[in-house]
């Protein structure tokens, strides 16, 4: 009857063990595997008896040792559990994930939590690793972060250059000015356009001044370091924001972009397009009162550069 009893008991728990869509695997002190559940199996393609009283670094490699040993130790030595979700850390068992066509995902996502099993003398000699299959959460959550990264993305970035927009420029341009009064470091901020660019879309059309657009954008993008903050400001127009630079260093700067943009030439269907710029320059003064004074001694600078013949870099206050 005993025997009966004892053979019962153990048929449910395998059924149990069997049926429940967690991992559960039962490692000694040595991380040797005692249970390793039909969950385990299923995603591993190891059976149990093969498995039994073998390391699990042996056979999961990816498995940090180190760590697993020492999120293991509280649950040995205090009997706590230890909770391991995945953004700490993916995973534990790298499984291919169980819905390969209608996930994304390369591997599954897991939760992890890791109980002390005492003995009846009371002594922790056995640890039970439960495997949560997150996935689907996980994937929902990091779509909606890349989402989220995709809208800040669009909301900060010009169409058509590929440059930032206005908005977001000038709010990077307003923070360094809130800093160059603190520090009073030396500071620049450019303003550029294109010379005759209506003439460009009266004789060859608005694509074709879009074109002359983008490689404008595509030089500053090449002759400005990264830190400097580029933006298209309007239409024709765009600012760069050279923090900790003096305004010697962006005359070089801009002269470059000048030069490049001198000698390119904009091919657009059968039409060979040349073009110019003006540039205005100022470097940051204690006597701006705000932002906007230091962007209008830039304008201001562009503006004679206009009136003086184009084509051509004009520094504010010479």
């Amino acid at each position: 009857m005993a025997v009966d009893s004892t053979l019962a008991e153990m048929h449910w728990k395998h059924d149990l063990l069997g049926s429940i869509e967690i991992g559960i695997v039962v490692l000694n002190k040595n991380y040797e595997v005692q249970v390793w559940n039909q969950f385990m199996e299923n995603h591993s393609n190891i059976v149990p008896g093969f498995i039994k009283d073998k390391s699990i670094f042996e056979f999961f490699p990816e498995i940090d040792k180190n760590w697993l040993i020492r999120k293991a130790e509280p649950a040995f030595s205090l009997r706590c559990p230890v909770f391991v979700i995945w953004e700490q850390r993916p995973y534990l068992f790298k499984f291919g994930t169980n819905r390969p066509i209608t996930s994304h995902g390369e591997h599954m996502y897991q939760n992890i939590t890791i109980f002390p099993l005492a003995s009846l003398s009371g002594q922790v000699e056995q640890i039970c690793i439960v495997v949560y299959d997150v996935t689907d959460e996980a994937l929902n959550r990091l779509g909606i972060q890349t989402l989220n990264k995709e809208l800040e993305k669009v909301s900060r970035v010009d169409g058509l250059t590929g440059l930032f927009n206005r908005r977001y420029w000038e709010e990077q341009f307003e923070l360094e000015f809130k800093r160059e009064k603190r520090n009073d470091k030396p500071a620049s901020v450019v303003m550029i356009d294109i010379d005759h660019f209506k003439k460009v879309n009266d004789n060859y059309g608005h694509p074709a001044g879009d074109d002359v657009i983008r490689a404008l954008a595509k030089l500053i993008q090449k002759a400005s370091r990264e830190t400097d903050v580029c933006g298209r400001y309007g239409g024709e127009e765009f600012a760069i924001l050279l923090p900790d630079t003096p305004v010697a260093n962006v005359e070089f700067l801009t002269e470059r972009i000048r030069r490049l943009v001198e000698k390119y030439t904009v091919v657009h269907e059968e039409h060979e397009i040349k073009f110019t710029i003006s540039v205005g320059i100022a470097g940051f003064e204690q006597k701006f009162k705000d932002h906007v004074q230091w962007l209008e001694a830039a304008d201001q600078a562009l503006y004679r550069a206009k009136l003086s013949g184009r084509n051509k870099v004009v520094v504010a206050g010479e």
